[in-house]
C-alpha cells in the first residue's frame, strides 16, 4: 500500500499526463473576399470556421460560401486560414465584417 504522499504524487502525475495527452482545439479562422452585384459591392472579412474546415482554403470555402450567400454575398476567394494569433492584425482591415458571419 502506498503512503498518502506517494499516492498524491502519483495521482498528480497521472492527472498532468492525461491533460498533456488531451487534444488541443485551437480556434480557426479564414479571411476572405466577397462581392454583391447591382450595384457592385466588395468586402474583405474574417470568419470563424468549424474544425472540419480548418485543413485547407478549399475546405474553408465550402464552409464560408453558403454562410455568405445567405446574406446575399458571393465568396470570391479565401485569402488564408489561420489560428487566433492572426486575429488582431486583421481586425482593422475587416472592419464591420470582422467575425460578422
Amino acid at each position: 500500500m502506498l503512503n498518502p504522499m506517494k499516492h498524491y504524487i502519483l495521482s498528480m502525475a497521472l492527472g498532468v499526463g492525461l491533460l498533456a495527452a488531451a487534444p488541443v482545439h485551437a480556434a480557426c479562422y479564414a479571411d476572405y473576399k466577397a462581392k454583391k452585384d447591382n450595384p457592385l459591392q466588395l468586402h474583405y472579412g474574417v470568419i470563424a470556421l468549424p474544425d472540419s474546415a480548418c485543413s485547407s482554403a478549399r475546405a474553408a470555402a465550402q464552409s464560408v460560401a453558403p454562410r455568405l450567400q445567405a446574406a446575399g454575398w458571393t465568396l470570391l476567394n479565401i485569402v488564408s486560414v489561420f489560428d487566433d494569433r492572426g486575429l488582431d492584425r486583421r481586425q482593422a482591415n475587416a472592419g464591420q465584417y470582422f467575425l460578422r458571419f
